[in-house]
């Protein structure tokens, strides 16, 4: 497997696991801010659409005005990066944010299924925000897979504490 089927296939693999979790909560909980986390499910899915962006696209390609049209990410940057998961309760429509992390996580696929193994060594695209852990495309496409799945964990956290225990399947003897 070459490496940026690798990088495909794990991205799009953390991106299912994200989805599969989020599926299964109602939205009506997606706002609730459980005091033992301090994050919602709504802070969550728009914290994810702020960095898959920043992560998988606009140090890979550079800015994509399709999706600077389709997703006001200055305003989710005061929204999801630095600011107060609270801050954002009754704020914004669950069911939009989920729609939009599906778009951004397409995008995302479609420039990493774009990309050659050469590439994976050049250089990031220059951003007024240097790359905290990146200094080549590989290593922040790679950063992007881990650091969806440190939020995945976190939305299987809540969702446990806000709904249920997530079903994978299993089955006890």
């Amino acid at each position: 497997m070459k490496d940026v089927e690798l990088i495909l296939k794990q991205t799009g693999d953390s991106y299912h696991w994200t989805n599969e979790l989020l599926r299964t909560i109602p939205f009506e909980k997606w706002d609730v801010c459980p005091d033992v986390v301090k994050s919602t499910l709504n802070w969550q899915v728009g914290h994810l659409i702020v960095s898959h962006y920043f992560h998988s696209v606009m140090v890979i390609k550079g800015h994509q005005v399709d999706i600077l049209r389709q997703i006001p990410l200055k305003e989710y940057d005061a929204y999801f990066t630095e600011g107060n998961p609270e801050m954002t309760i009754g704020k914004l429509d669950s069911r939009t944010l989920f729609e939009q992390l599906h778009f951004m996580q397409k995008s995302s696929l479609e420039i990493i299924k774009n990309l050659i193994d050469e590439d994976l060594s050049k250089p990031l695209k220059p951003s007024a925000i240097p790359h905290p852990i990146a200094k080549n495309k590989l290593e922040s496409l790679d950063w992007n897979i881990k650091h969806t799945m440190y939020h995945c964990g976190q939305i299987g956290i809540l969702k446990r504490i806000v709904d249920k225990r997530h079903d994978f399947g299993l089955k006890s003897n």
